[in-house]
C-alpha cells in the first residue's frame, strides 16, 4: 500500500466550519485515478460502486433517467448488464455478481408490497464491499451496515412494526435483532455506540438524526487515521468526509455545519468507539 504525503498534504483541511469547499468530490476522486497505485485504485473500487448502485436503481427506473459520473462504470456498461441481467447472461468478471442479480430480479420485486429497491441495492453492495480486502475499509462498511440495520429495527419497533421483516442480512447483530425482545436487543453489552442509537430514534427531528449519524462516522474515521495521516486509510477517510461534508452544504450550509461541529467535539470527549471496530 503507498504512502500518499503530497496528496494528502496538499489536500484542503476538512472542517466542518469551512463555508465553501475547495475540493469537491469529483476532483477528489480524478486525483485519486492520477496518484494511487493499481492495487490501491481496485480498493477505491468500492467506494464508488455505490454510485454506480444507485445508477443502476435509476435506470432500471428510467432508461433515459441522469446517471451520476462519480460511478466507477459507463452508461453504455450500465446498459450492457441490464442487457446481459434480462437475457441471463452474467459475466461476473467485469461486473459485481449482485448488481446483475438485482436487474434480473427488478421487474418481479418492484410491485411487492414492501420492498424498497433503494434500500435492498444498498443492503446488496454493504454486504458486497464489507469483504473489501483492506482491514479498515472492510470494518467501515460493516460498521455502516449494522448501524442501518440497527436504526431500522429501533424505527420499526417504536412503530409497532415487525421487525425482522425490515432487516436484511444474515450478520450476528440481525440474528441478535431478530431474536431479542429487549428495547436495545441486547446489543448495549458489546456495542457502546447503541446507547446513542437509542437517542437518535427518540430525536424528532430528522436531520439532526442525520447529523448525528454522520458525526459518529467523522469520528470513528479520525480515530482509525489518527497515526496514519497519509495512507490509503486516510485517502479513503478524505473520501468519506468530503462526501458527508458536500451532502450538508447543500442541505443547511450554516446551521448544519454548526450543529455538525457541536456533536463531534461531543463525540470526541467520549470516545465511544467500540473495540470490535478498531483497527
Amino acid at each position: 500500500m503507498g504512502n500518499y504525503y503530497c496528496m494528502m498534504a496538499g489536500s484542503p483541511e476538512l472542517e466542518m466550519n469551512v463555508k465553501h469547499m475547495e475540493c469537491t468530490l469529483p476532483e477528489f476522486k480524478q486525483q485519486c485515478e492520477e496518484a494511487l497505485s493499481y492495487a490501491d485504485k481496485k480498493l477505491m473500487f468500492y467506494f464508488f460502486l455505490r454510485y454506480d448502485c444507485e445508477n443502476i436503481v435509476k435506470l432500471l427506473r428510467n432508461p433515459e433517467a441522469e446517471v451520476d459520473e462519480l460511478g466507477n462504470f459507463t452508461r453504455e456498461q450500465y446498459r450492457d448488464l441490464l442487457t446481459s441481467a434480462r437475457e441471463m447472461n452474467f459475466n461476473v468478471h467485469r461486473y459485481p455478481s449482485f448488481m446483475s442479480e438485482f436487474a434480473r430480479n427488478y421487474s418481479y420485486n418492484k410491485d411487492v408490497e414492501g420492498y424498497f429497491p433503494e434500500d435492498a441495492m444498498l443492503a446488496s453492495y454493504l454486504e458486497y464491499a464489507s469483504k473489501c480486502p483492506n482491514k479498515m475499509m472492510s470494518k467501515w462498511y460493516k460498521l455502516i451496515r449494522d448501524i442501518n440495520n440497527i436504526l431500522t429495527a429501533m424505527i420499526a419497533r417504536k412503530n409497532g412494526w415487525n421487525v425482522a421483516d425490515y432487516i436484511q442480512g444474515d450478520t450476528e447483530v440481525n440474528e441478535m435483532i431478530r431474536t431479542n425482545s429487549s428495547r436495545d436487543f441486547d446489543l448495549s453489552l458489546e456495542y457502546d455506540y447503541v446507547k446513542d442509537l437509542m437517542k437518535i430514534v427518540d430525536e424528532e427531528d430528522p436531520v439532526q438524526k442525520e447529523r448525528y449519524i454522520d458525526a459518529f462516522k467523522w469520528v470513528w474515521l479520525d480515530e482509525q487515521t489518527f497515526f496514519n495521516p497519509f495512507s490509503i486509510e486516510a485517502v479513503f477517510a478524505y473520501l468519506c468526509k468530503l462526501e458527508m461534508l458536500q451532502r450538508w452544504e447543500r442541505l443547511d450550509p450554516e446551521q448544519g455545519k454548526a450543529t455538525f461541529e457541536r456533536i463531534i467535539d461531543e463525540l470526541r470527549g467520549e470516545a465511544r468507539v467500540p473495540a470490535e471496530f478498531k483497527v
